[in-house]
């Protein structure tokens, strides 16, 4: 998918709402649905992606329910019947308020996200090129469901005739410096990506991401996440010229670190990489290949640190969790 075959969103659509996914169902095609849950004596919506207009054929049958709690069914229907159900015991939608629920397709499952936190992930129990339409029905107004492309997450790295100093290429089991960086600008996400570090954080567990800072760029921010507090955020302020780390954990922040030992390792127009990796006592963080801070643990339970969400004024070009 090149970005003049980008497709439109739709905006304001009624519901319920049936329409195409142009191209079918790619690998990395991130799909956005925003809109709020109406105050009604219906207890369920629900977004398919689903093989044509019937609904006979659905690869994955997102469920939310106001009922006994709140919980949310996932599942597939093949040739009009339904597979098992699988349900997550908890409800991250509230009548009368907005949503922001993005699903991300990848190679085994889709990834599902709602008001930006990590939610769920489902294994795929049909082919996902199969599918070509999205349909959403139940007590639901949206103000749009927008595609961002496959070629955004997945842009490779190709060899070009301008090589962009101290940056480094994501290698199995190494990294190189002064590797070439693709100067080909990508549109920035409508929203952070986020993905699932399996297994959580340990000690040993690095990270990588790989990317190029828009020219423009106020600033950009890399979180590892456990649910909603965010155990480590790496804060990138081009206008002070700061990279800020901090955790915040039940909603309030803690106390800054911006100590460099250099000058702003970020450069608008630039690519960059960023390592971190996790040990004992914390993370040691490098950038373009070069050490530049330690950031001590202050949220302990890293199994349970497992979303990595990247976010702001920069191209993605990869990441290695």
């Amino acid at each position: 998918m090149n970005v003049s075959s980008v497709q439109p969103p739709f905006m304001n659509p009624s519901v319920p709402f049936t329409g195409p996914i142009h191209g079918g169902l790619q690998e990395g095609l991130q799909i956005t649905v925003t809109g709020i849950v109406h105050q009604s004596s219906a207890t369920r919506f629900a977004v398919n992606f689903q093989t044509s207009f019937s609904d006979q054929d659905i690869a994955f049958h997102f469920n939310p329910r106001f009922e006994e709690g709140g919980y949310v069914v996932c599942n597939t229907r093949q040739g009009g019947s339904w597979g098992t159900e699988e349900r997550k015991m908890q409800m991250p939608f509230q009548r009368g308020n907005p949503f922001e629920l993005c699903f991300l397709v990848k190679k085994k499952k889709f990834q599902v996200t709602v008001n930006r936190n990590f939610f769920l992930q489902y294994i795929h129990r049909m082919d996902f090129h199969k599918v070509d339409t999205i349909s959403v029905i139940g007590p639901v107004g949206l103000t749009n469901i927008s595609f961002q492309p496959p070629r955004f997450w997945q842009a490779s790295i190709a060899p070009i005739t301008q090589t962009v100093t101290h940056t480094m290429q994501s290698v199995p089991g190494q990294m190189l410096s002064n590797a070439v960086i693709p100067p080909v600008m990508y549109p920035s996400p409508t929203y952070p990506y986020f993905t699932a570090i399996h297994g959580g954080v340990h000690p040993g567990k690095s990270i990588t991401v790989l990317g190029t800072v828009l020219p423009s760029a106020q600033r950009f921010h890399i979180n590892l996440r456990s649910g909603s507090d965010i155990a480590f955020q790496i804060n990138s302020c081009f206008n002070k010229n700061s990279v800020v780390r901090n955790t915040r954990i039940n909603g309030s922040w803690g106390t800054e670190e911006t100590y460099l030992p250099g000058s702003m390792p970020f450069s608008r127009g630039q690519g960059f990489s960023v390592g971190i990796m996790c040990e004992d006592t914390g993370y040691k963080v490098a950038v373009n290949s070069q050490h530049l801070f330690d950031y001590n643990h202050r949220l302990q339970n890293l199994p349970a640190i497992n979303v990595l969400e990247v976010g702001g004024d920069i191209q993605l070009t990869s990441l290695d969790t």
